[in-house]
Formats: C-alpha cells, sequence, structure tokens
C-alpha cells in the first residue's frame, strides 16, 4: 500500500506507511554510515551462525540489561571483530565461551566507539573455523521510538487500562538499537536465534517462533523463552511486552499442518478472533502465488503491537485497531481496499518477500516492499477477481511521487524512495501484463521463493530471474523504473486514412522495451515500441483491440496522441 479530504488523509497516511521503519531520510552519509551500511575486514571474516539473547527491560526508567551470545564460524582469522550497538548503550563485558555457555575461556579485550555506534572486539589467537561463541554483557536506556513504527526504537506504552505495553520497531534504524550484533541484512544467523524475555510476573512476553520455556524465577518476574530454527533477519527479532493473551488454530498448507497462533491484549480477544478470521484465506491466496508458507517449522503468529505493524518473522506485528483497510481507509481509493485487512495482507505477505527473501543491502528493498505491494492487488483478485486487481492497482498510483529513484545508495544504509511500495507494486503489474501468462508469471513467483529459499539476494539476481524464466529481458523495463523517476511515455498517432497505427516510446532510456500487449475474444495484439517510430497496417482485428484505456489501466506508463506526421 488530491481533490478531497478523504484521498488527502489515505495519501498522507500512504506516505507515513511507505516510509515505515526505514529510518529517517539523510542528505549527507557519514563514517558511521559506511560502518553500518558495508561490509569492511573487521566483518567479512566471520559470518553468523545463531543469536541467543536475554533482555531485561525496566518499564519505570526505560532502561534494558541484556547478554547476548553470537555463535560463529570464521573464514580466515582477523583481530578484530566489528559488533553494532547504537549510543547510548553500553558494553560491559564480552567473554569467549564454549559451546554450552559454561565455561569462559578468556575475557576479550574491545573497544567501543560511541560516535559511530560500534564497537571493536579484539583478538589474539585464531579460532576454531567451524563454530565459536562470544557472549556480550550490556545495559543501557536504547533509543525511545517517538512515532513508532516509522520512528525506530524501544517502545514504552500504556494499554487502555494502563498496564505497561512495551516492543520494539527497527527496521532501517537497525537492531543494534537495543541488542549487539552484526548489523547488516546480508549476515542472518544460518541456524535461528532464541529471545528470553524476562518480565513482571503480571504481564507476558511473546517473541518470533514457538515458545520453548517459560520459567519462574521466585523473583516476581518469569522468563519467556522464544526460539526461531530458520534464518531471520536481525530487525525481525522483537520481544512483545504486555497483558496478552493466546488461542491457536492450524491450516493444512502445501507442506501439510501450520499451526497458527495468535496473541492479542485481553479485552481485544473478541474482536481479535473476528478481525483475524481473514488470515486462513490471505495464508491459501499467498501459498497459490508465492509458494509454501517459508516458516512451517517456526509457525505463523500474528501479534498485536503498540505501533500500526511490521513483518517481524513469524511474529507479525498487528497494531490497525481491528477494522479493514488502512487504518479504516482505502489507500486505492477503489473501495476494494476496505474489504480486507490492509496490516494482515501487507504484513504477512513479507513473510515470502521480505523474510524469506531478503536483500543484502537495504537499497535493494522494493524486493521487499514492491512484492508486499503486489501481494494487495493478487489478494484483491483471490476475493473478488482479476479485474478488481486490476482497479485496485490502478488506483494505487495515487500514491506515486517519482521524487527519487526506488534504488537507493549501496553501502550506506540507505534505502531509496517511499515509490518502492505503490510504483514497485505497479511495475510488477506491468511486468505481469507484458508478460502476458498468468501461469508463467505464477511460476516465476513461486519460483523466486523456492530458488532463493531463506537467502539474501541483489536486485540484479531477482530482476535476472524473472527475465530468464519468462524469456524476456526486462533489464531496461527495471532499469527505467527502478533507477529513473521518468514515466515512459507511448506516443501514437493515426495516419490521415485511418489504416495505419504509428506508435513509439518517449521519455524513457535507451532501449527501453517494454511491450504492450492485449487479449480480447481469443485474439492477441502485441505492439513492441521503441524509440523509433513504427508503424502497424490495421485492419478489421487489431483496430478493434487497440485500447489506450486498457494500455493505461494494466501499465504504469503515460499515453499520448501526438498530431499525425
Amino acid at each position: 500500500m488530491k481533490k478531497t479530504v478523504v484521498f488527502i488523509i489515505c495519501f498522507c497516511a500512504f506516505i507515513h506507511f511507505s516510509q515505515a521503519q526505514l529510518g529517517a531520510k539523510k542528505e549527507t552519509f557519514t563514517h558511521a554510515d559506511t560502518l553500518r551500511g558495508s561490509l569492511n575486514e573487521n566483518r567479512t571474516w566471520w559470518d553468523v551462525l545463531r543469536y541467543d539473547i536475554e533482555v531485561k527491560p525496566n518499564y519505570l526508567n526505560k532502561t534494558i540489561q541484556g547478554v547476548i551470545t553470537i555463535n560463529f564460524k570464521v573464514n580466515h582469522f582477523e583481530k578484530h571483530m566489528q559488533i553494532d550497538l547504537q549510543k547510548p548503550l553500553i558494553i560491559d563485558s564480552v567473554l569467549q565461551v564454549n559451546a554450552s555457555f559454561t565455561t569462559v575461556i578468556k575475557k576479550l579485550n574491545f573497544k567501543q566507539d560511541k560516535a559511530n555506534n560500534v564497537a571493536l572486539i579484539e583478538f589474539n589467537d585464531p579460532f576454531e573455523k567451524s563454530s565459536n561463541y562470544i557472549m556480550i554483557y550490556y545495559h543501557g536506556k536504547p533509543r525511545e521510538a517517538i512515532r513508532p513504527p516509522w520512528d525506530g526504537g524501544w517502545i514504552w506504552k500504556k494499554d487502555a487500562q494502563g498496564r505497561p505495553w512495551m516492543s520494539v520497531a527497527c527496521q532501517g534504524l537497525g537492531a543494534s538499537v537495543w541488542y549487539p550484533c552484526k548489523d547488516h541484512q546480508s549476515d542472518e544467523p544460518d541456524n535461528g536465534a532464541s529471545l528470553s524475555i524476562i518480565v513482571p510476573d503480571t504481564l507476558v512476553a511473546v517473541g518470533n517462533g514457538r515458545l520453548q520455556n517459560k520459567k519462574n524465577n521466585n523473583d516476581g518476574t518469569t522468563t519467556y523463552t522464544w526460539e526461531v530454527k530458520n534464518p531471520i533477519n536481525n530487525y525481525n527479532i522483537i520481544p512483545y511486552i504486555g497483558k496478552y493473551v493466546n488461542w491457536s488454530d492450524t491450516l493444512q498448507g502445501e507442506k501439510g499442518r501450520l499451526d497458527l497462533s495468535y496473541w492479542v491484549l485481553d479485552y481485544n480477544l473478541d474482536k481479535a478472533k473476528k478481525q483475524f478470521e481473514q488470515v486462513k484465506p490471505m495464508l491459501r491466496c499467498f501459498e497459490h502465488w508465492f509458494g509454501p508458507y517459508p516458516f512451517y517449522e517456526d509457525g505463523y503468529k500474528l501479534v498485536e503491537s503498540p505501533h500500526l505493524g511490521m513483518e517481524h518473522q513469524s511474529a507479525v506485528a498487528y497494531g490497525n485497531g481491528y477494522q479493514n483497510g488502512y487504518k479504516g481507509t482505502d489507500l486505492s481509493g477503489t473501495g476494494w481496499g476496505t474489504k480486507w485487512d490492509f496490516i494482515i495482507v501487507h504484513e504477512s505477505a513479507h513473510e515470502w518477500f521480505g523474510n524469506n527473501i531478503t536483500t543484502k543491502d537495504i537499497a535493494d528493498m522494493w524486493v521487499h516492499e514492491g512484492f508486499a505491494n503486489y501481494s494487495e492487488t493478487l489478494y484483491t483478485e483471490c476475493l473478488f477477481g482479476k479485474e478488481a486487481g486490476n482497479e485496485y492497482n490502478y488506483g494505487s498510483r495515487k500514491g506515486i511521487q517519482n521524487d527519487r529513484t526506488i534504488i537507493g545508495h549501496y553501502g550506506v544504509n540507505k534505502e531509496g524512495s517511499g515509490d518502492m511500495y505503490p510504483k514497485g507494486g505497479n511495475m510488477l503489474q506491468t511486468v505481469r501484463h507484458a508478460i502476458n501468462d498468468d501461469d508463467k508469471f505464477r511460476n516465476i513467483l513461486r519460483g523466486l521463493n523456492k530458488t532463493f529459499y531463506h537467502q539474501t539476494v541483489t536486485t540484479q539476481q531477482t530482476e535476472n530471474y524473472i527475465s530468464q524464466q519468462s524469456g524476456i529481458n526486462f533489464s531496461k523495463v527495471f532499469d527505467q523504473y527502478l533507477r529513473t523517476t521518468q514515466i515512459p511515455t507511448f506516443e501514437y498517432y493515426f495516419s490521415t486514412n485511418n489504416k495505419t497505427l504509428n506508435y513509439r516510446w518517449d521519455s524513457c532510456i535507451a532501449g527501453f522495451n517494454l511491450r504492450l500487449m492485449i487479449n480480447k475474444e481469443d485474439k492477441t495484439l502485441v505492439l513492441q515500441p521503441t524509440q523509433q517510430w513504427k508503424t502497424l497496417q490495421l485492419d478489421e482485428t487489431n483496430k478493434t483491440l487497440f485500447d489506450t484505456a486498457y494500455f493505461d489501466k494494466n501499465y504504469y506508463i503515460k499515453i499520448k496522441q501526438v498530431e499525425a506526421k
């Protein structure tokens, strides 16, 4: 996911959502940006295998204390390891430990550079290549999210009954805002992660994956330990703490039984049970289009959150007020968007695009957001038919700004334009209609999730896969929509005797080769415009097929009839 007050409200909401969790806009880049956004000699020599995190928040003074064990393997030995941790959090100590975490091998020296949000841990002896462990103890008052999820950080709120309600939202800003890690999307923990949350006995703590243990500490606190078996983005490992109640269900999916679990504030239980009935048809639709849900081992979970929503893997954050649309509004302006819950649909789609397939660099986040945006079109189509989906997609163009390119700056933790949402979705609609074969297009979506299952990718890998599997070279099409702000213009005119159609592309990059296709009554019209004028001899068939309104609705282009030459 300008002439009426309603649309202005929807549009503003969309722009805010488009920039959700992506961090503040920056005009210049600092050394800290480079350290965070690029891979350097202090990062590339080691690979994360697993995170085990324990955190204890203090609601009254808004502080946390914690310890993280990082299991890693090494490619070669370097003396320094870069660990990311954002100020004002403080590292207390770093220990090298054995595999059971019970024996300290040695205490390690480190230097924390708070100005650049990193610490360098010093090693003097080589490691085992296969598996090593360090424990990092830390504490402090983490950055507080003022307007989550758009302004990220730790969230300290109260529910409607005045009870503590805590969580974190940190996409873009980074997981290092609340725990030490290698905060780069290219390195997910191959063997998953655990999160142990120590909370007062009066509250419940929820994390990603499955609940492994609930331990009464006999001091007025309880520790809830959650675990994911699969690789997971750093920013997706999230605690939810509040007065939660739970119910469970199952779905017979493509890979068998998928466990569904729902965690909501106690006073919202009845509303949640009704609203979350949308989950099963949504999952069936997405499994049809995208392939099996990628995390059967960890289950699917919706958790009520003190912010709008986020795609936290196997624990999707939900804060849409138990209403359809985007906070009750339709971002497309067509009416279709209020027939389903925007947050359930959009954020759950990220389980495939964003969590299963993750971009190595945040600059390529269109792979997450463009496909998730297009999932809204596909879900509308699943419920109400293809024409409804087309209308929803067309209506979403109102949110496109073309203010800057969709792909951002590489190596500095910088995303591109918020257009990655609606423009990304409209680009995929354009590609789909250019392919003109829905079975093939569906196989491409499923193939992406199978080929890059639990992997991190680049935009180039994604683009190349679509071109290879479709049999059409879309490289110039991707360049046009992802790397420029121009909207290609289809120019045309009829000869004075109306016997020929003349057409070409304008306002486009050199070599732009998007083909236009129309199917009507088992007949097909194919146009392959270039930047040079082409001529089509008109007969009764193709004259009837030529339909600029169809092109306008199903391709993100401008259309201009010019004077006959």
